[in-house]
């Protein structure tokens, strides 16, 4: 891969989409090819070959998905299932007829079992039951690791995935009906702030212990497994350390400046009880994670702010 390569960012307004292309911009890389949804619909095999055969692309970065937390995996588990197969399905092999030698897919840790033991390796993948509130999501990105490992074991590409840990970061889903806890979080802590409210309520019991990355750190990660042409297999992307729920909350509320009360809404669903990625073996080859939790979050929140400096209902009148 060199600067002048066609790299296709699948997924490009996405918040992981578009932390690849401020990433790769930033180092060189002028020849991105990117489409819209509006443009090409990935879940439309026709379309995506048609693409493939016109572009010439030179290196994939799939990362155009669909995605959510657990109230939206448990509305929509036949979407999160059929949209995430078909985008990964008709992607992967139309590259591999087009003779798209690299490519990289992203999946996420939720692909690892409910009860592995933890920080989770790799090898751990498939070797126990998954969270069953999101069980449709990981099959459909389990499928997409195994398409990689097929195509380059049968036709000798060089396609490899990357299991990225929980990612925050700009461009985030704030949406309360379908983003993950951490968005959810910042926005709820904002508009308790805002309306001066006594507390705030969170789901679960905040015992569960969970990782975040800044979405930065994996466009780096990416960067790096193609640069040094790690060409294949399943690589962990992470942070290396892991807090509670309750912490997280706490840490959110001192950025935000909410001083109101933490209340946890114990009826409802914590989802696995722990997530921690082992990160050693990107570690092992030179790539470590530079932006801390604390530094990531007054960023993200001070763009979420500025851009949400009053209520929906007080701005609607």
């Amino acid at each position: 891969m060199n600067a002048q390569s066609r790299i296709f960012i699948a997924g490009h307004r996405g918040m992981v989409g578009s932390a690849l292309v401020r990433e790769f911009e930033a180092h060189g890389y002028r020849n991105l090819v990117t489409r819209g949804h509006d443009l090409l619909d990935l879940t439309d095999q026709r379309a995506v070959r048609a693409f493939f055969a016109d572009e010439r692309i030179d290196v994939v970065l799939l990362a155009a998905a669909r995605v959510g937390g657990i109230l939206a995996n448990s509305m929509k588990p036949a979407t999160f299932i059929y949209e995430n197969l078909a985008i990964e399905t008709n992607v992967i092999d139309a590259a591999y007829r087009a003779g798209v030698e690299r490519l990289v897919f992203f999946g996420s840790s939720c692909i690892y079992p409910k009860l592995c033991p933890q920080p989770i390796l790799e090898s751990y993948l498939m070797s126990s039951a998954l969270e069953p509130t999101n069980e449709p999501y990981a099959i459909a990105k389990i499928a997409g690791l195994k398409l990689c490992e097929a195509y380059n074991r049968q036709h000798g590409t060089r396609y490899v995935a990357l299991m990225p840990t929980n990612l925050y970061g700009p461009n985030d889903n704030y949406d309360p009906a379908s983003s993950h806890v951490l968005p959810a979080l910042i926005r709820k802590a904002h508009e308790a702030k805002l309306a001066n409210a006594p507390a705030l309520t969170i789901w679960g019991t905040g015992v569960p212990r969970r990782e975040f990355m800044h979405v930065d750190d994996l466009a780096s990660a990416t960067r790096f497994v193609l640069e040094q042409a790690l060409n294949d297999g399943v690589y962990n992307v992470g942070v290396g350390t892991d807090l509670t729920i309750h912490e997280l909350a706490q840490h959110v509320a001192q950025i935000v400046g909410f001083k109101g009360e933490l209340i946890f809404d114990r009826s409802k669903p914590d989802g696995t009880p722990r997530k921690l990625l082992d990160v050693s073996r990107l570690a092992q080859r030179g790539w470590h994670a530079t932006i801390g939790l604390t530094e990531g979050l007054r960023a993200v929140y001070a763009q979420y702010a500025a851009q949400h400096p009053i209520l929906d209902a007080v701005s609607n009148g």
